[in-house]
């Protein structure tokens, strides 16, 4: 079976799992229309060789280190394996359009990714690869060359991962984005707060701020510039917004008379929806460039944790207003609301797809937390996780994988970053220096 098949049969697996397509189908015979069966979400992961990048002048170890970075960002989805070079029929010395196709099926690749890296001694790196479909023995798609520096020698890998897992699954990738989270140190009862952000598999760490108050919950702009997050600095919460790789920050313009909390932008970026206290009473409010912060609830209930379809058209949020925590839809510019959730338990900290699909969220119900997706209309509630304390999940750019929140249990309990597809395969935790929380994933980087 071709690598497109495979891709195709996983695409479908995902489609199904997230209740996108109901009607299974069976997998077809050569020269057959194509027919797809479906019938659980376990996929098994596509065999691919990836000879060491040729050293094209001056590339040294940048042709290892590239070529490794590209498989483990591949391998990490779940959806791929690695052949080690030790199965190889002959080596590749050369960076070729020509394939001895005949080597690679022997070892039952189904797709084979070559590639060279050349330096050109003042900081740059020009990287060029080329994927083949062994089974139907052909390239898919045209050869790319990548340029960027030394410096940057992570994020040309992270980019030709992205072009192969685009060609292979025919969605976008994940991999050249950044994710901002809180990084803590310290005992439960004196723990210390920091914003940091990371490339999205835990590399190239920078903080943001220092530990001199309580931080929480960053958000990213759409252009991944800015971030928006909670901060005690004055003693109560209130909304900042900072430049990322500046140190410089600026309060939100919110009433001045209550809290302000659980910032998010809208896809605009440029408008800002968020909670509010005021007079004991929390709700949501929405900023809009050079204007005043607008009321879009007025309930007697707690209304908070809230987010935008992408479209911008409407907004899903927490509320307590039935008796216990539920979600919420309504319009992005207020009005009524309708209630989304109604399995057993407690939800919380809803968050839209990128793609428009799909809202996850937190759940609590008989002692234990998950990480759950349903569909915007609240169907086909799907729980993902289980465990002592998932919360406050984060979509990755292309709406396959989320990222989340897990505490262990115990006095000496940390918490710590986590990954997951959304059909609920391939739990992986996400490096970090220290305890971690509050992950928002940033759209892909330009």
């Amino acid at each position: 079976m071709s690598v497109k098949a495979l891709c195709l049969i996983w695409s479908a697996a995902v489609l199904a799992l997230s209740g996108s397509i109901s009607a299974p189908a069976v997998a077809q015979s050569a020269g057959e229309p194509l027919r797809l069966e479906i019938t659980q979400g376990v996929v098994e992961p596509v065999p691919f060789a990836l000879p060491v990048f040729i050293d094209q002048g001056g590339a040294g170890a940048w042709t290892s280190q590239i070529s490794d970075l590209i498989a483990e960002d591949l391998v990490g989805t779940g959806l791929f394996r690695r052949i080690g070079s030790e199965a190889f029929i002959a080596p590749v010395t050369e960076f070729s359009p020509s394939v001895t196709y005949a080597n690679w099926k022997a070892i039952n690749a189904q797709a084979l990714i070559t590639g060279a890296v050349s330096a050109d001694g003042a900081g740059g790196l020009t990287v060029q690869f080329r994927l083949f479909d062994v089974f139907s023995e052909a390239p898919l798609g045209q050869g790319l060359q990548l340029q960027g520096t030394e410096a940057g020698w992570r994020r040309l890998a992270h980019k030709v991962a992205d072009a192969i897992y685009g060609r292979i699954t025919g969605e976008s990738g994940y991999f050249d984005s950044r994710v901002v989270f809180v990084s803590e140190q310290g005992p439960k009862n004196a723990r210390q707060k920091r914003l940091a952000v990371m490339d999205y598999d835990g590399a190239n760490v920078q903080y943001l701020t220092d530990a001199s108050s309580l931080v929480l919950a960053p958000r990213f702009s759409q252009d991944g510039n800015r971030v928006l997050y909670t901060s005690y600095e004055s003693g109560f919460p209130q909304i900042y917004q900072m430049t990322v790789g500046a140190t410089n920050k600026v309060p939100l313009p919110v009433p001045a008379d209550g809290m302000s909390f659980a910032p998010r932008y809208a896809p605009d970026g440029n408008t800002v929806v968020f909670s509010a206290a005021i007079n004991g009473n929390t709700d949501l409010y929405r900023l809009r460039p050079g204007g005043q912060a607008e009321r879009l609830t007025s309930a007697p209930s707690i209304e908070t944790a809230p987010s935008y379809s992408p479209d911008g058209s409407q907004i899903v949020f927490e509320s307590d207003r039935s008796g216990t925590p539920q979600l919420y839809v309504m319009p992005a510019s207020g009005g009524e609301a309708q209630r989304i959730s109604f399995g057993a338990g407690r939800y919380g900290t809803p968050v839209w797809s990128p793609r428009g699909d799909l809202i996850a969220f937190t759940k609590q119900n008989d002692g234990r937390f998950h990480i759950g997706v349903m569909r915007t209309d609240g169907s086909n509630e799907r729980l993902l996780t289980a465990s002592f304390l998932d919360e406050g999940p984060t979509w990755a750019p292309n709406g396959r994988v989320l990222m989340f929140t897990r505490e262990s249990a115990g006095a000496n309990g940390q918490p710590a970053l986590y990954s997951v597809d959304v059909s609920g395969r391939n739990l992986r935790k996400v490096p970090t220096p220290s305890a971690a929380s509050d992950p928002a994933w940033s759209p892909l980087l330009p």
